[in-house]
C-alpha cells in the first residue's frame, strides 16, 4: 500500500491508503523502467489488451489496466501508438496505442521507493 493523496475520486474511496495488487504494482514498476508501453484494442471493445509478457492472463492485464487507470496511475491513449515498437503480438487488434504513468502514478512509485509497502 502506498499513502494516497486524499483525492479519491480517482480510486473510489481508500480512506488515507491506495491498495495496489502485485500484478498492479508489477506494471508500475515496468512503467518506471519504460517510460510507455504498447496496449491494444478491437475494434468492437475498449477493453486494453497488454501482450509484453505472460505473468497474468491477457483477461487479467486488462482489469489490471483498467483498475490502475481509474486510480489515476496510468493513462491510456489509443491516439499515440508506440513509434518503431514491435507489434507483432498485436497483430489480430486494429487500434494500437501505448500507456504511461500519470504524475500521480509516479509520485506512488517515488513513495514506494522511498517507503516501501506494507502487505
Amino acid at each position: 500500500m502506498a499513502q494516497c493523496n486524499g483525492d479519491c475520486a480517482h480510486c473510489g474511496g481508500c480512506g488515507g491508503e491506495l491498495v495496489l495488487s502485485l500484478p498492479e504494482l508489477r506494471l508500475l514498476n515496468q512503467l518506471g523502467e519504460n517510460a510507455f508501453l504498447p496496449v491494444a484494442r478491437r475494434a468492437d471493445t475498449q477493453a486494453p489488451i497488454y501482450r509484453e509478457d505472460e505473468e497474468e492472463t491477457q483477461e487479467r492485464y486488462s482489469l489490471i489496466l483498467q483498475c490502475l487507470e481509474k486510480k489515476g496511475l496510468i493513462s491510456i491513449d489509443f491516439d499515440k501508438p508506440l513509434l518503431g515498437a514491435d507489434m507483432s503480438r498485436y497483430e489480430d487488434c486494429p487500434i494500437w496505442g501505448s500507456f504511461a504513468l500519470t504524475a500521480r502514478g509516479q509520485e506512488v512509485l517515488d513513495i514506494l521507493d522511498k517507503q516501501g509497502a506494507k502487505e
